[in-house]
């Protein structure tokens, strides 16, 4: 009998040796959160599903020509493909590879717009200040809001500031109000919205299919004015090869 329990007993040594365990992901502490913010991210599958995503593309419709854009969820690095331009970040430096006809920025652009299609999710990164914003009100409904604020140093806009607000009943979020600081590095109290009320379901994300930005007028969104669409969505737990990132030959390196 002694015999019988040694062997199995060298039996489960060796079965988990040879069967190494993949290692379990960080517990995320909620607590550091808002209440609200905290079931805004369960309405829209959870901080938990987030995390385990590695990659996201998508394509936002434009007239000539779709607008495909790639993104490593763990450290930001983009790639961005136009029928004018390409342009990305490889973890170091900003590239662009474009025509005569781009008149953009390559750092302002950025993230810009993989952060408002990513939200909520985004507004768990390191360096966010929460605090209580007053609610909106449009058509006669109110959606109370939580206002972003971030420490010195984070992001190439520090001083901006996002108005998250939600529906009080289901917790989706519904509005984003967002200031732009980038050119003069301070504060700004020229407030833009955009309208999250189309969501699609993607790998267990709630994630938006269509974003709607809107005029405004004394801080507050009044009426629409265009639509951005996106198509070919994915989000992964596979990342993207590295190489998807790298400066093509010939690329400009931009500061």
């Amino acid at each position: 009998m002694r015999q019988l329990t040694l062997l199995f007993s060298m039996f489960i040594i060796l079965f988990s040796c040879g069967s190494p365990q993949p290692p379990a992901e960080p517990k995320i502490d909620l607590t550091k959160y808002p209440e609200d913010l905290q079931k805004i991210f369960a309405r829209h599958g959870g901080l938990e599903t987030w995390n385990k995503m590695k990659a996201m593309s998508y394509e936002i419709v434009k007239d000539g020509g779709n607008e495909k854009q790639m993104i490593d969820l763990k450290d930001r690095r983009e790639r961005i493909e136009a029928s004018s331009f390409k342009t990305g970040y490889d973890g170091k430096d900003f590239w662009l590879e474009a025509d005569t006809s781009y008149k953009g920025n390559p750092v302002f652009y950025h993230n810009l717009m993989f952060y408002f299609y990513a939200m909520p999710f985004v507004l768990a990164d390191d360096g966010i200040i929460y605090s209580e914003a007053a609610p909106l009100s449009f058509e006669e409904k109110n959606y109370p809001g939580i206002k972003i604020a971030f420490d010195a140093g984070v992001g190439v806009s520090p001083e901006d500031e996002y108005f998250i607000h939600f529906d009080p009943d289901t917790y989706e979020m519904a509005w984003l109000g967002y200031t732009v600081t980038f050119s003069s590095g301070k504060k700004s109290q020229d407030i833009h919205w955009i309208r999250y009320n189309d969501w699609k379901n993607f790998n267990g994300l709630l994630l938006p299919n269509t974003l709607s930005w809107y005029k405004y007028e004394n801080g507050l969104p009044t009426e629409l004015r265009n639509v951005r669409e996106f198509a070919e969505v994915t989000v992964s737990e596979e990342a993207f090869a590295d190489d998807v990132f790298a400066k093509p030959e010939g690329a400009e390196v931009v500061e």
